[in-house]
């Protein structure tokens, strides 16, 4: 499917570097983005699906770093289905799970967790709720784990590790099998602050130091934070990246956003919701805490944006999360709320409003048009402009 995006305001691209595109037009062809700004009109005339923005702003899908997923659009710890799915209406295109942790009567041998992860990694390589990418499947750290377990994992394509909810007697223990999977070309992740559930234990920067993983979890609180002097001691004395997350300390959450901009670290700042848990379902976390940001700090609204994709994309190695030509085809469109003080979605975000998700794509195929069923209206009239394939991408209504 080739599709068009016209009358664009403002392109965002996730690169909080070079943040804007210039142009009104984004083009898509087989799922990939073939231009961006400019296009032709014969380019546009020769879609099969041409969206007016009618002035409204791109920007990449949202990529929520860390998410707690089980198997299927289904949560037991809230216990509810299609929170995914849900999550898409919130501008979110991809999810990175935080392990399958949650997961009933969960294994906790090596056998075990493995099993687990390579099945909840087979299960979602192509189911895709919502049109959501799901990257499920990271293997628990759990005592008795040896070198040739994560050969063996990441051999049939398993490429995420989590520590901090293992049996180990020191957060110290998770090192080696950290060194292990980071040998294997895994992406390493690790529970930040204090517990989380019963069971277990708080870790803290001189754990994180001796372990280097590629990414602190929740490094502001999930839901509880480090204490304060642990945060410039990882900013200076490591190069983890540093994700804060909705359901953390917004404090902290504030806290670290400038000390990383102060000390020129910012592509180690990721934006997750860090959800479903204790805290909930928050298919617009990962807005809030865009928002949180833009109004709170004195960061730019581009780069909080950034930080909730294209650095997230950066951090792990994905095709998505900016808007570049041959990236994946992931795009929403913003705009100011229907009812709200900012016309406009970049200037509702700085005054600490959400914006409307207007149209989600993933895959180069629209999800919805018009208007999503977790925000109020969009200002504009963000519609289908020419179709020629038998779909209706209007959203279900509230």
């Amino acid at each position: 499917m080739k599709v068009a995006i016209v009358n664009l305001g403002k392109i965002v691209t996730g690169d909080w570097r070079e943040p804007w595109a210039s142009g009104d037009t984004i083009v898509t062809d087989a799922g990939k983005i073939v231009s961006v700004g400019h296009a032709s009109a014969d380019a546009v005339v020769g879609c099969d699906v041409v969206i007016d923005a009618d002035g409204a702003t791109a920007i990449p899908g949202l990529i929520d770093s860390q998410v707690h997923n089980t198997f299927g659009d289904y949560t037991p710890r809230q216990k509810t289905v299609g929170f995914l799915e849900s999550y898409v209406h919130g501008g979110v295109t991809t999810a990175i799970g935080a392990s399958e942790v949650h997961v009933p009567g969960r294994p906790k041998d090596p056998e075990g967790v493995k099993a687990l992860a390579l099945a909840a990694f087979k299960c979602f390589e192509h189911y895709r709720p919502g049109g959501m990418r799901v990257h499920a499947g990271s293997i628990i750290l759990e005592p008795g784990l040896k070198e040739s377990d994560f050969a063996e994992i990441a051999a049939k394509g398993v490429w995420l590790a989590k520590a901090g909810f293992g049996a180990v007697k020191s957060p110290y223990d998770y090192a080696e099998m950290v060194g292990w999977a980071k040998k294997h070309g895994m992406i390493t992740t690790v529970h930040t602050g204090g517990s989380s559930i019963p069971g277990s234990s708080g870790i803290w920067a001189d754990h994180l130091i001796a372990m280097q993983p590629h990414v602190s979890f929740h490094v502001n609180g999930g839901p509880v934070a480090m204490p304060d002097e642990d945060f410039p001691r990882l900013v200076h004395e490591s190069q983890i990246a540093l994700q804060v997350c909705t359901a953390g300390n917004l404090r902290t959450t504030l806290m670290l956003a400038d000390i990383v901009r102060e000390a020129e670290q910012f592509d180690r700042f990721l934006i997750a919701t860090d959800t479903p848990t204790g805290s909930g379902i928050m298919p617009l976390g990962m807005m809030y805490t865009i928002t949180h940001l833009a109004s709170l700090t004195k960061m730019p609204v581009e780069w909080a944006i950034a930080a909730a994709t294209g650095n997230n994309a950066k951090v792990y190695g994905l095709n998505s999360g900016l808007l570049e030509v041959g990236r994946d085809a992931d795009v929403v469109i913003l705009d100011g709320c229907v009812g709200g003080t900012k016309p406009e979605a970049l200037d509702s975000l700085r005054s600490g409003d959400i914006a409307a998700v207007a149209m989600v794509m993933t895959d180069g195929i629209p999800r919805f048009v018009g208007k999503s069923r977790n925000t109020p209206s969009p200002n504009r009239n963000i519609r289908v402009a020419h179709c020629t394939v038998l779909q209706d991408f209007s959203a279900a209504a509230h």
